[in-house]
């Protein structure tokens, strides 16, 4: 993998990390620099960890949680969830998303919105639309078929928009087929509005105005703040022209009061119980863990002697990194929790292993480990992905582990092979040494109370209840979505359609690393024999569920549906409902999932709707994509013909597989040269006036964010910011200094001198 963004993003990092070390040094502060004065907050598990609960009752309750905390805190619209699709596992930010999946997406979201506005607090669905990448996120162009779009990257926001009635919903940075998100009438008015039935707020990211009189056209109701009228004489001037009527602003201006008069309607202030909070953040984080292998080590016997090895164990990963970032009210560390959970009953050990910030390891901190390990009758081992590793604002530049992570587990491995490892990180790492370990847990992000969490569910006083929402490949480069991921600034190409995750590995007989749904348990569980019966315009499939082994658990039924035949191409098999079951030992409970038409139906390009085609489907019943248990077929006589699609034959379109797909040529990214509004401060330096200029223009940028106090990544994310702004953006972020006006006469200036670089050149 050569992703040339994460590679500066990385160089950016390191030099941000030693500032903030040296300026840490010189204040005197004591842990990271960042957040200092930021408030304390519950911090409860993120999208990544709630995702893997495939439990959308439990996720409701964390949002009621999230919405009393704004209303303690007198905030009327809680910027999340975020539900974008997981299409590489690279993504900076796909720790703030739920899947990789639409359906497990949008039901979860749709959870979590009921949550927060129970307590009378808007929620906002972003980033909408396919925003899928962190490399050049604010001005790339994403260049993705129209089926794949509605079927993968829409499908998503349009459960979750019908189910739970969001208040606002918010544009990505990036364009889709040419055109930015936010001056897409197709999707903020035709596709939200007209077909879903949205009638709350639409908003932009900070930021993220690319033309705010088309905008407004378009269905853009509120610009976020910060640009300082940078827009209005334009919106003024095009309201002048008749470009833009008053009805359409009249419409904006009245969505934005009503958002406001709704946020009054319950001035009841909220108490928030920290403790409550807490203990819900205890049994999310655990509800959450996922259970990858095990020999039968676990759960952990309270004897004998038990070695940790790994910083995370006093200093953990619990949270992501970016604008999301918060002080919690209080931090379990694992190290503290396992010794208070087994007492004077076993001996505790500890080594670190590893620098926790950066993950570097050294000999002597390997030969600790070593040590540590070898007297120990069973290892802990904690590794996964510092901060620094992914983060909003620039991508990963490879799915590894840091290399000190990697040494430190397999010096424990080698010195005891009763080693347990636990990851703690916001996405999948390639684990090459999987089948070493007597047991993996990805505990992921586990919030404020993750090292309770952990202990809970390794000493087996909480079942391990997580199911991988995202599939771990064995490689980066095993995927189709690889060959085309934070490569180029100006233009990323979905050539895989609809081969993302596990519709790739099942398609394609590519075995994953650890499968989509996987997630194995301290019990058995038992499927009884489905029935599948007409309901309605779709059909329900019902079963019994018992746990049949000795310790109380939760089990997730999932359903997939496969078409055998049709005239559009298809992935092998597509998820179409889940249920999550709790039993205690020996219980049963009998569950049934509901196929709407949709589960069906394929998006028909040419008519432009829905269709289901006739003919016979299977319905697969199982506990992972590749643990199917039950089949069986039903046969649907009424429906509509669908028009012939197709798709990538090797899972990677060819240029005409591509051309065929979009429906027309494949756009050619744009040249840095000529200057315009939306060329960045990258651009600008492929010429000596431009490098000036680009010196001058982030220079002035950077004054209005106030990084005194941001860690090393915080930093970095900044840094990336400013290198990959549109210009028109750092005009907006300028404070006023730097008017659209100005800028365009810079814009020609810079263009003048750069033709005649660029002539001279030949």
């Amino acid at each position: 993998m050569d992703y040339r963004g994460a590679r500066r993003a990385r160089r950016a990092l390191d030099h941000a990390h030693r500032r903030a070390a040296r300026r840490a040094q010189a204040e005197g502060q004591h842990g990271p620099p960042g957040n200092q004065r930021v408030r304390a907050r519950d911090v409860l598990p993120p999208a990544v960890t709630l995702g893997s609960t495939w439990d959308p009752a439990l996720i409701e309750e964390v949002g009621a949680a999230l919405g009393r905390e704004c209303r303690a805190n007198d905030v009327a619209v809680l910027l999340g969830p975020g539900l974008n699709i997981k299409r590489h596992p690279a993504g900076g930010r796909n720790f703030e998303y739920f899947s990789e999946d639409p359906f497990v997406s949008g039901k979860l979201a749709a959870a979590m919105v009921r949550g927060i506005q129970s307590q009378g607090v808007g929620a906002c669905l972003k980033h909408y639309a396919a925003n899928n990448q962190e490399f050049y996120r604010m001005s790339v162009d994403t260049i993705v078929d129209d089926r794949t779009l509605h079927e993968l990257y829409l499908t998503g926001f349009e459960i979750a928009v019908k189910e739970s009635a969001p208040w606002t919903v918010m544009c990505s940075y990036n364009k889709i087929n040419g055109e930015h998100a936010d001056v897409s009438r197709g999707l903020l008015t035709e596709t939200l509005r007209d077909e879903w039935g949205f009638d709350g707020l639409v908003m932009s990211d900070w930021f993220a105005v690319s033309d705010r009189a088309l905008g407004l056209c378009a269905g853009l109701d509120l610009e976020m703040p910060g640009s300082k009228g940078t827009w209005d004489a334009e919106v003024s001037d095009a309201h002048a022209k008749g470009l833009l009527t008053t009805a359409e602003l009249d419409l904006a201006a009245t969505r934005v009061i009503d958002l406001a008069l709704r946020s009054q309607n319950d001035t009841a202030t909220s108490q928030v119980d920290p403790e409550a909070h807490h203990r819900l953040a205890r049994r999310a984080a655990a509800a959450g863990t996922v259970l990858l292998t095990n020999n039968g080590i676990l759960p952990l016997e309270r004897t004998g002697s038990i070695a940790v090895v790994g910083a995370f164990a006093k200093t953990p990963r619990y949270q992501g990194a970016g604008s999301s970032l918060v002080n919690p009210t209080q931090l379990d560390t694992f190290l503290d929790a396992l010794r208070a959970a087994v007492g004077d009953a076993a001996e505790v050990h500890y080594a670190p292993g590893y620098d926790p910030t950066t993950g570097a390891t050294e000999d002597a901190l390997l030969d600790e480990a070593r040590r540590v390990a070898s007297r120990a009758d069973v290892v802990i081992v904690l590794a996964g992905l510092p901060s620094s590793f992914e983060s909003e604002g620039f991508d990963r530049e490879h799915l590894r582990l840091p290399d000190g992570h990697t040494a430190v587990v397999n010096a424990a491995l080698d010195a005891n092979p009763r080693t347990v490892v636990a990851l703690l990180n916001g996405s999948p790492v390639e684990l090459p040494w999987a089948d070493r370990p007597a047991a993996i847990l990805e505990a992921y992000l586990g919030g404020q109370a993750g090292g309770s969490a952990l202990a809970d569910v390794i000493l087996g006083d909480v079942a391990p209840g997580g199911r991988l929402a995202e599939s771990f490949p064995m490689a980066a480069s095993d995927l189709p979505s690889d060959r085309d991921f934070a490569r180029h600034p100006k233009q990323v190409e979905y050539r895989e359609g609809l081969y993302v995750g596990y519709r790739f590995h099942d398609s394609a007989g590519m075995p994953a690393r650890f499968p989509f749904g996987h997630g194995l348990s301290y019990t058995a569980f038992h499927h009884s024999t489905p029935t599948v019966r007409k309901s309605g315009d779709g059909y329900s499939v019902t079963l019994t569920v018992t746990n049949a082994g000795p310790r109380e658990g939760s089990d997730v039924v999932q359903v997939y549906v496969r078409d055998p035949q049709s005239a559009a191409y298809r992935p092998h098999q597509e998820l179409k409902g889940f249920a999550k079951v709790h039993l205690t030992p020996g219980a049963s409970e009998k569950v049934t999932i509901k196929l709407d038409q949709r589960a069906f139906a394929v998006w028909d390009v040419r008519s432009q709707e829905w269709r289901t085609e006739p003919g016979d489907f299977e319905i697969r019943v199982g506990s992972s994509s590749t643990d199917i248990r039950s089949t069986r077929t039903v046969s649907i006589t009424e429906g509509t013909a669908v028009s012939p699609s197709h798709g990538p034959a090797a899972f990677v379109a060819t240029d005409n597989e591509f051309r065929t797909m979009l429906g027309g040529e494949i756009p050619t990214p744009e040249r840095s040269v000529p200057f315009h509004r939306d060329s960045t401060a990258a651009d600008l330096r492929e010429t000596a006036a431009g490098r000036a200029a680009a010196a001058m223009l982030s220079k002035e940028a950077g004054k209005q964010f106030d990084t005194t106090h941001a860690d090393a990544t915080t930093i970095a994310m900044f840094e990336a910011a400013t290198r990959e702004a549109p210009l028109r953006m750092i005009a907006m972020a300028s404070g006023g200094k730097l008017t659209l006006a100005s800028l365009d006469r810079l814009i020609r200036l810079l263009n003048v001198g750069s033709f005649k670089s660029w002539r001279a050149r030949g």
